[in-house]
């Protein structure tokens, strides 16, 4: 089955930190965020795409990729960059999975080892197709918020006129435009598709269903972004705007009141639970991945985990990394916007090496060349640059 990898990456891309980003940006901000989830939609494509190209020409993963054309070194600062936003996306998806788990009693600590060793013993037991599958099936319970949304019938008038009028002006403002820009664009997404579709083994004749599967993921990852950013918008950022969010606990009041407090409670855990699993997933194995493509050993579920004892080793000890730091107490709000906002600002070099690989690796009937390859470079830089600037604007205002 050719589908999978671009519908997996773009639903872990609407993980429990960006459900929280796009929440606290409907509090703060109303609907004057929308206009920007929509925008992100073809820009998503146009980054993830070249990972399909990559993924099936190359056959080898991201970071293997860059270490073999650009040298060990440079493979290292990518891969660097990669695992530090592995491991900050872990810890917020570990703690939304917390926080969920409070509202129906269950202790943070108990929440977090239930999942740590449900995906631990996924991963050891399971092939490739299986944790695929897996991820694919919790991943869609976050089509919930598209429902959330609706029955918060916002103001299409407000909506329309909030997202054509922004505030560029303000900082906190800027510093919510990196963050989503950092929650749309993730480089260990760049990393876990490309690895992907090169372990599943597409070739060429599966590149047009491949490019079908990121193209209608990047639609459907953007309207849930865009639905909880409405729900939120619809009820605090109308009653009580600029009023910040501090608990999941908060957020989910904040979707419930169309709802009932029961049933959206239960609808809406449903979907920050999928959100975070698959996200968990994804990252956990990205971060293992990467550190076998830039070391050498073997990482692939398709071996045993004596066949590649690093691998299954590392996949373990960074989801028990997680759970511990998780444990520590953290404010995850907080943090989960802190974490878009880093992820904004190294996206100049994660898309950097993903442009240049993308112009050097390929066979040349696939190359990024001419027009197209321009208006990559232009809508990259004007991503990156945009990402750089509201987050260091942003974050010093």
């Amino acid at each position: 089955m050719t589908a999978g990898p671009g519908m997996v990456v773009m639903l872990a891309d609407t993980d429990a930190g960006s459900v929280i980003t796009a929440a606290q940006s409907g509090a703060e901000t109303g609907y004057r965020l929308l206009l920007l989830q929509a925008l992100m939609i073809p820009v998503l494509f146009v980054v993830q795409e070249l990972t399909v190209r990559l993924g099936i020409f190359t056959r080898q993963g991201h970071g293997h990729a860059i270490r073999l054309h650009f040298g060990p070194a440079w493979a290292w600062v990518s891969v660097a960059s990669v695992l530090l936003a592995c491991v900050g996306a872990l810890c917020t998806e570990l703690s939304g999975i917390a926080g969920v788990g409070m509202l129906f009693g269950i202790r943070p600590g108990i929440s977090v080892a239930i999942v740590v060793l449900g995906l631990t013993i996924m991963a050891w037991r399971g092939s490739y197709l299986t944790v695929e599958r897996i991820a694919l099936a919790v991943g869609l319970l976050e089509c919930v918020f598209l429902y959330v949304a609706w029955q918060a019938r916002p103001d299409v008038t407000a909506m329309v006129s909030q997202a054509l009028i922004a505030p560029p002006s303000q900082g906190r403002y800027l510093y919510l435009v990196a963050a989503n820009i950092g929650a749309v664009i993730m480089p260990w997404m760049v990393f876990y598709q490309q690895s992907s579709i090169a372990e599943k083994g597409l070739g060429l004749n599966e590149l047009r269903a491949a490019r079908w599967d990121t193209a209608i993921g990047s639609v459907i990852t953007q309207l849930i972004m865009a639905a909880v950013l409405i729900a939120v918008g619809a009820t605090i950022g109308r009653s009580d705007p600029g009023r910040p969010l501090d608990t999941v606990q908060q957020i989910v009041h904040a979707m419930t009141p169309f709802l009932g407090a029961w049933t959206g409670t239960v609808a809406i855990a449903s979907g920050m639970i999928g959100a975070s699993l698959v996200a968990t997933i994804v990252v956990t194995l990205t971060a293992a991945r990467a550190l076998g493509e830039v070391l050498g050993f073997k990482h692939s579920l398709a071996l045993r985990p004596q066949e590649a004892p690093w691998f299954y080793g590392f996949y373990t000890l960074i989801l028990a990394l997680g759970g511990t730091l998780v444990a520590s107490g953290i404010n995850l709000v907080k943090l989960s916007v802190a974490v878009q906002v880093m992820n904004a600002l190294l996206l100049p070099v994660v898309l950097g090496f993903l442009f240049m690989l993308a112009r050097r690796a390929l066979p040349e009937a696939h190359r990024l060349k001419g027009i197209y390859a321009a208006i990559v470079a232009i809508t990259i830089a004007a991503t990156a640059g945009l990402g750089l600037f509201a987050g260091i604007v942003g974050s010093l205002s």
